[in-house]
């Protein structure tokens, strides 16, 4: 799977309370979190980004609370991947049971700007910088979890599953 998107950066520790602020925790529809989607850190991120793009950031991205509505967020709002120096292991895991893909690469995020335009190929883990030329490599899937996020997630992937058995 190729995804082509405008950089949106961030710094480090980017806690799951400005992915998706405390007061809209009673909201379930997706939709709905996606118009919040960190607007405690960049009130304009919305209005900017535009379907496909790509969130990049620095270390411990999701830190938090274990709250499955920040990655949720993120996807729903349009971004097409993640890509940090290191990310929170339980929003790495909501993000993967969502089909979000994240990749964990400290070259690529050195060598991106803000506004800068990638191509990743999540097959390879190749993530090339289109502005600047450059090329970094981020370890790619495992067969399995390339197969969750392919299908959308968790849920979608069990119900292709259990769908091929009847």
């Amino acid at each position: 799977m190729i995804l082509r998107g405008q950089v949106h950066k961030f710094g480090a520790n980017v806690d799951t309370d400005v992915i998706i602020p405390a007061r809209y925790l009673n909201v379930s529809e997706p939709a709905e979190l996606a118009k919040h989607c960190m607007e405690d850190i960049d009130p304009q991120f919305i209005k900017a980004m535009k379907k496909g793009d790509i969130i990049v950031a620095d270390a411990n991205f999701g830190c938090g609370s274990s709250r499955e509505h920040a990655p949720l967020a993120i996807k729903t709002a349009g971004i097409s991947c993640v890509i940090a120096r290191s990310f929170a292991r339980i929003f790495f895991r909501n993000a993967i049971n969502i089909g979000l893909p994240l990749l964990e690469c400290p070259e690529a995020v050195d060598g991106t700007k803000n506004h800068d335009f990638l191509e990743v190929d999540l097959a390879t883990g190749t993530i090339k910088n289109l502005t600047s030329g450059k090329v970094f490599t981020a370890k790619p899937y495992p067969e399995f979890m390339a197969e969750l996020i392919g299908a959308g997630g968790l849920i979608e992937h069990t119900r292709k599953r259990l769908a091929k058995r009847s």
